[in-house]
C-alpha cells in the first residue's frame, strides 16, 4: 500500500526536507491589509514589517473543507490511503475540517498534532519514517498517535504584543514583558499555548538559559532527531541552540524558520527547540 504523508504549510518545514521525507503540504492563507497570499510564499520579513509599520496582525486562514477535499483527492490519485498531520485543533479550524473532508474518502486519516509548527514536523517525520518501513496504514495512525502527548514544543520570545494583539495574553502580562523586561517562555500543552518560565534581562542571555532550561525539564529524549525553529534570530544564537542539542546526544539537528502562520502570531525575535520525550529513540 502507497502512503502519503501530509501536513499544513504550519509544518513550517523548508522544500529540500519535504522532499526527503516525501511530505505534502497544503498551505494557510495570510492578508496583510488588500493582499492576501499563501504561507510559504510571503516571507517573514514582509510580514514583520507590515505590523511594525501598521500596528496590527496579519489575518491568517485556515484550509478550509473545500481546500482539503482537493488535497486528498490529488494524494489519492497517487497514493492509496493518506495519513493528515493538523494544527491543533485548539489553536485552529484546520484540523475539524480535516476530518470533515476526510469522511469523503477511503484510508485518510487525520492526526490532531496538539501541537504546532515543527512539533508537527516531528510527527510526521516519524509516520514518514514507518511508511518506508511497510507498515499497515492503520498501524502507523495508531503509532503516531501514541506518541502526540510527548511532543516537546516551546519557544522563548523576546516580545509578547503579537500574541496580546492575538488574544493570547492579557495586559497584565504585556505591561510585565514591557515594564520588568520579563520574557515569558511558551510552552504548548493539551495543544494550547500556556506560559512557562519566565526570564529577565538580556534577550541572547535568556535564549541560552531557556535551552539548557528545557533539556534539564524534559530529559528523556528521543535522541534521533530535534528541531531548533524560529523567527528572526542572531546567528550566534541559533548556533548555540543547535550545538547546544548536539551537545546532548541529538543525532540529528535541523535548523528551520517559521513560516508565515507562526510569525503572524509570535513575531520577530522567537526561537524553539523541540523535540519528542518519549524516550523512544528509533534509529539509534
Amino acid at each position: 500500500m502507497k502512503i502519503a504523508v501530509s501536513a499544513e504549510s504550519t509544518i513550517d518545514l523548508p522544500k529540500n526536507i519535504l522532499t526527503e521525507y516525501d511530505i505534502s503540504t497544503v498551505p494557510f492563507t495570510i492578508t496583510l491589509g488588500d493582499i492576501t497570499e499563501k504561507d510559504g510564499e510571503i516571507t517573514n520579513d514582509k510580514i514583520i514589517s507590515f505590523v511594525n509599520e501598521h500596528k496590527v496582525l496579519p489575518k491568517t486562514s485556515a484550509v478550509n473543507e473545500e481546500q482539503f477535499n482537493e488535497h486528498f483527492g490529488a494524494l489519492l490519485e497517487k497514493y492509496d490511503g493518506v495519513i493528515h498531520f493538523s494544527l491543533s485543533k485548539e489553536m485552529s479550524s484546520a484540523y475539524n475540517n480535516a476530518v470533515k473532508a476526510a469522511k469523503n474518502f477511503k484510508n485518510v486519516y487525520v492526526v490532531d498534532t496538539k501541537s504546532l509548527s515543527t512539533g508537527i514536523a516531528l510527527l510526521a517525520i516519524y509516520a514518514s519514517d514507518l511508511v518506508k518501513s511497510g507498515l499497515p496504514i492503520e498501524k502507523i495512525y495508531e503509532m503516531c498517535l501514541a506518541r502526540v502527548p510527548f511532543v516537546q514544543a516551546s519557544f522563548e520570545l523576546k516580545r509578547i504584543d503579537y500574541l496580546y494583539k492575538g488574544g493570547r495574553c492579557g495586559m497584565l502580562a504585556l505591561l510585565g514583558a514591557n515594564l520588568l523586561r520579563i520574557r515569558p517562555q511558551i510552552l504548548v500543552k493539551n495543544g494550547k499555548m500556556v506560559s512557562g518560565k519566565k526570564y529577565r534581562g538580556n534577550y541572547d542571555q535568556i535564549v541560552r538559559k531557556y535551552c539548557i532550561d528545557v533539556l534539564e525539564e524534559f530529559n528523556t529524549p528521543d535522541y534521533s532527531l530535534a528541531f531548533v525553529t524560529y523567527t528572526t534570530a542572531a546567528d550566534e544564537i541559533v548556533d548555540f541552540a543547535k550545538q547546544t542539542l548536539y551537545d546532548a546526544g541529538f543525532q540529528k539537528v535541523f535548523v528551520t524558520r517559521a513560516g508565515g502562520t507562526i510569525t503572524s502570531h509570535c513575531g520577530e525575535d522567537c526561537l524553539g527547540i523541540l523535540y519528542i520525550n518519549d524516550g523512544n529513540t528509533i534509529n539509534s
